[in-house]
């Protein structure tokens, strides 16, 4: 899901024309249109990694509940551990979006401001 992040120098060389390019197309649509793949982009990943995070911290309330209720066998606790981890990978991959999205963020921004502004960046 991070494809246009990682490649977005590559995006940006093919969006922004050179000197000679510019009348043959609009640098500022192709801007335009390539912020909305960016932002729509890092919509979705924030939303499936929350989802994700939201699952695995359900989960682990429910195996807490458990534990707390005198379930104290082995497959319990082994359990618990391994989603309590998935939950902490989780939010790390949190803060990993956001250095992600603001690099980008930047990248684009050098690149395509004299072209298109966009009102609101997201954070």
């Amino acid at each position: 899901m991070r494809q246009l992040d990682d490649k977005i120098i590559y995006m940006l060389n093919t969006t922004i024309p050179t000197e000679s390019f510019k009348s043959q197309m609009d640098p500022s649509a192709k801007c335009k249109d390539l912020f909305e793949q960016i932002q729509t982009g890092h919509r979705k990943r924030e939303q499936a990694i929350s989802r994700c995070l939201s699952a695995s911290k359900e989960k682990v309330k429910q195996l807490r509940n458990q534990r707390d209720n005198g379930d104290n066998s082995p497959q319990l606790l082994k359990t618990l551990r391994k989603e309590q981890n998935t939950m902490r990978l989780l939010q790390s991959e949190l803060s990993v979006e956001d250095v992600v999205k603001n690099r980008t963020n930047q990248v684009y921004y050098e690149r395509c401001r004299s072209f298109y502004k966009p009102s609101i960046i997201d954070p």
